[in-house]
């Protein structure tokens, strides 16, 4: 029998265990993590995010030839047991168990850099007391599959978007279509994607901008995983969605809700191109141990 030491935190709803586990000794398998993730018979969470020393994984030694100050390393596992490059949400959300836990320290002001399957991402306090990542560059992955979901009754145009995960952004009519989509079957591209996307759903607010900022809503489908109360990585493609569907003057920075609560998404010039800021909180619910 094992002991597990665990941290459950929320962004906006979006639930996840934060296991610390400095030199990669606590092996997970998938039924593990989904015993953990039940919401029956375990914690319930979304997935688990475990905290390791960088030098302690080979993943994070490659992180720190990239930036040597990437000192912690996110390995992140959906509730289904399914490993994914890095979580927006679960940035904050290890920020604020490191942090709280005198693991790391960050100053305001300063930067706590996280080294992601999918490179380093950089992570500062913000000034209502949450935190705001770099979640780093994006792209636009071509074409225009199309979306099929429970309660659309036509099948609907989406735009193919990279932010670390591969999205597919679907913009709907109206808030009544939002309302009503079904997203407890997984939504299916045409064509299909051998690996799978994550597929976001977006309608204006009224007004489109307000104070120079964008306003959106959203709900999304997360691959491997299903819907949730809220996505960081959603939200940003969502974002980078409606500006390029808007054209020139689009506002560079974003209001973002979702069914668990709003986010901010900001686009930013870098030297090596244009960047995603996100900010949002990240709340401890409870901190335990338990078996396995």
């Amino acid at each position: 029998m094992r002991h597990i030491q665990f941290t459950k935190v929320h962004a906006l709803g979006n639930d996840l265990l934060v296991i610390v586990d400095p030199s990669n000794s606590t092996e997970l398998t998938s039924e593990d993590i989904a015993h953990l993730c039940d919401r029956h018979t375990g914690i319930g969470a979304d997935g688990v995010v475990r905290a390791v020393r960088s030098v302690s994984i080979p993943e994070g030694e490659r992180a720190l030839a990239e930036v040597p100050e990437a000192e912690w390393f996110m390995d992140y596992v959906t509730a289904t047991g399914a490993t994914e490059a890095y979580s927006a949400n679960g940035l904050r959300a290890m920020a604020r168990v490191l942090t709280e836990l005198s693991l790391a320290e960050l100053p305001t002001g300063e930067t706590l850099s996280i080294g992601t399957r999918v490179g380093v991402k950089d992570v500062q306090r913000n000034s209502t007391g949450g935190f705001q990542a770099d979640i780093g560059r994006w792209r636009l992955v071509g074409g225009e599959p199309l979306v099929h979901a429970a309660g659309l009754q036509v099948a609907r145009p989406g735009l193919g978007i990279e932010v670390g995960i591969p999205y597919v952004v679907v913009a709907l009519s109206s808030a009544e279509e939002l309302e009503t989509l079904d997203l407890r079957e997984a939504p299916e591209t045409e064509p299909a994607h051998p690996a799978g996307l994550s597929i976001a759903f977006v309608v204006p607010e009224d007004p489109l901008v307000k104070n120079g900022v964008g306003q959106v809503r959203m709900r999304v489908f997360e691959r491997d995983l299903g819907e949730t109360q809220s996505s960081g990585t959603g939200a940003a493609a969502v974002a980078l969605a409606v500006r390029h569907w808007a054209g020139e003057g689009a506002p560079h920075h974003w209001r973002v809700a979702s069914p668990g609560g709003a986010m901010q998404v900001r686009m930013f010039p870098t030297e090596e191109g244009e960047h995603l800021g996100e900010a949002g909180p990240a709340m401890v619910v409870f901190a335990g141990t338990t078996t396995l």
